[in-house]
This record gives C-alpha cells, sequence and structure tokens, in this order.
C-alpha cells in the first residue's frame, strides 16, 4: 500500500472540492445580489424612480447591517441595485465573474465597454487586479475597431478587429535613450506573457528570429481562435509602403510552407512607432493590420 499516494489523493480531492464549493459560493452570492438589486427597484417604484430615490436605502442599510454586517452598507445595496438595472434584460449576470470583478466593472456605463472588459475576463481568467490595470489602462478605448462590442458566446466568431488595440503597451524596466528594433524585440520577449494578454484572445508564442526561407521575420505567433499563424514586424520608424511588400512576402511564404489545410489564412500585423493613413488606405491585403505601440515602465502601470 503506497500511503504517500493515499494522502496526495485526499488533499487533491480536498483542493477541488474547496473550489466546486467556492464556485458554488460565488455563483449563490451573484444571484442574491442580482435578487435583492430587483427587490430594491420593486420597492422604490420601479427603474426610473430607482435612479434618484436613496432614502429606501439608507433606512434598509441600517437594519440589514446591524443583522448581517457591513456587506450590506448603503454603497453594497447601491451596487446590488445597479447589478439588477444593468443585466436585467439578460437574466442573472455572468457567473463566471466574482463580486468582485463586477464591483470594478458596474461603474461603466457605456454598454459596449463594459461587454469588452467581461469578455476579456472570461477569455483570460482575469484576477481583480489584472481586471483593474487593464481598466486604468484604458484597453478598451485603444481598440482599433469599438463599435457594438457584445457579449461573447460559444457560437462568437472572434476576428482580428475585435482585438487590435492602438496604441499596444509594451512594458520595460529601463530608461531609454536610442531605441534599436533588436532592442524592441527584446523588451517584448523578456514580457511576453504580458504581451500575449496585450495581443488578445489566444495568442501563443511560436518564435522569434524565423526563418521563412532566405528571411527571418520578427516574432511569429499562433492563434487557436482565429486559428492561423500571426506574423509581426517590428519597425522603429513610421509605417512605409515596402513595409506592406515586406509582411506580405513572409505571410505568402508561411502560407505555402507552414500553414495546416485545416487552418485560415495567416495575419499580419505591422507594429510600428508611427502610423502612414495613405499606406493603408492603399493596402487593398484585408489581411494586414497596422498598429503603433507605447513603451510604459513598471511604475508607471502600477501606479
Amino acid at each position: 500500500m503506497n500511503y504517500l499516494n493515499d494522502i496526495k489523493t485526499l488533499i487533491e480531492k480536498d483542493i477541488v472540492l474547496k473550489k466546486k464549493h467556492r464556485l458554488i459560493e460565488e455563483n449563490s452570492i451573484l444571484y442574491t445580489y442580482f435578487e435583492i438589486g430587483r427587490l430594491i427597484v420593486e420597492a422604490q417604484g420601479g427603474e426610473i424612480r430607482a435612479k434618484y430615490g436613496n432614502g429606501l436605502i439608507k433606512e434598509w442599510s441600517k437594519e440589514l447591517t446591524n443583522l448581517y454586517g457591513k456587506g450590506y452598507d448603503i454603497s453594497n445595496l447601491k451596487r446590488m441595485r445597479q447589478l439588477y438595472l444593468t443585466f436585467q434584460k439578460g437574466g442573472t449576470p455572468c457567473h463566471q465573474l466574482s463580486w468582485s470583478h463586477y464591483r470594478y466593472i458596474l461603474p461603466i456605463k457605456e454598454e459596449s465597454k463594459r461587454n469588452y472588459y467581461i469578455n476579456l475576463c472570461i477569455k483570460h481568467n482575469l484576477g481583480i487586479k489584472k481586471l483593474r490595470e487593464k481598466i486604468k489602462n484604458n484597453e478598451y478605448g485603444r481598440l482599433e475597431y469599438k463599435d457594438n462590442v457584445e457579449l461573447l458566446t460559444e457560437n462568437t466568431e472572434i476576428t482580428m478587429k475585435d482585438m487590435i488595440k492602438d496604441p499596444l503597451y509594451i512594458k520595460i524596466n529601463k530608461n531609454i535613450d536610442k531605441l534599436s528594433e533588436k532592442a524592441l524585440k527584446c523588451f517584448i520577449l523578456e514580457k511576453i506573457e504580458e504581451f500575449l494578454l496585450e495581443l488578445g484572445y489566444g495568442f501563443a508564442f511560436v518564435g522569434s528570429e524565423v526563418k521563412l526561407g532566405n528571411s527571418r521575420c520578427d516574432l511569429l505567433f499562433n492563434n487557436y481562435e482565429l486559428n492561423c499563424f500571426i506574423v509581426i514586424e517590428l519597425k522603429i520608424r513610421k509605417l512605409e509602403k515596402y513595409d506592406i511588400g515586406q509582411i506580405q512576402h513572409y505571410m505568402n511564404y508561411i502560407d505555402s510552407n507552414l500553414k495546416k489545410d485545416y487552418m485560415n489564412n495567416t495575419i499580419g500585423l505591422i507594429l510600428c512607432k508611427e502610423g502612414n493613413e495613405i499606406v493603408l488606405r492603399y493596402s487593398t491585403d484585408n489581411r494586414i493590420f497596422m498598429s503603433t505601440y507605447k513603451l510604459l515602465k513598471e511604475k508607471e502601470i502600477n501606479q
């Protein structure tokens, strides 16, 4: 009898059980708070009147706080009301997010913006700290195409337009006087996990300086959401027309030599210091995207 293995099995069962209980507890909390919000709105006379009358909340808060603790203070009861008003049309809020997530999402009034951060939390399994960082860094505001973002479902098809941001933030940990393309690539590789999150959903790093015939591309990724390769070229200057031809060459080589039959055509992203509207306007290849970058020191992000 292997007693150590039996001990490990018991511990692992306990870990799974605790996770299951935490999930059940979170779902119960969200359902309870949503229903409390509904009752508050109904007691205040409906949605229109609920936006203005807080006297009832103050009165109920005193009694509920005395009975059940500070979790039912005025601020939290207002959040519960907002939770119901925000998600009443779709039923209960998404159970994949915790109440702590919603405390930072509920103040966002624009539905499209709110949906974007909910989608981020679900797709990346974001904790509270990462969510706050992304809201602070205005990730939604940096989306190149951000109109009418809807909540993701199992049948939602994601495109590159749903992810690409301008500028892309690149984390660094030192002062830079003069930047080379090699240094820029090194900064990205040093913080590759953060860069993958910054790029969007479903990115996996393939390699840097990947040989493509007689040339080498700067960065190569695979994306399981888009089911394709994504090649990135780095430029520390303004976008020029010959950059389009260069990345097209890489994309065509990958499609001919690396892409599997079940994969979609390769996407190209040119990451440069400054955009060039004229070059993009007359580029007829809709597989090519452009974004600029901004270097951010760690202390700028964490402030």
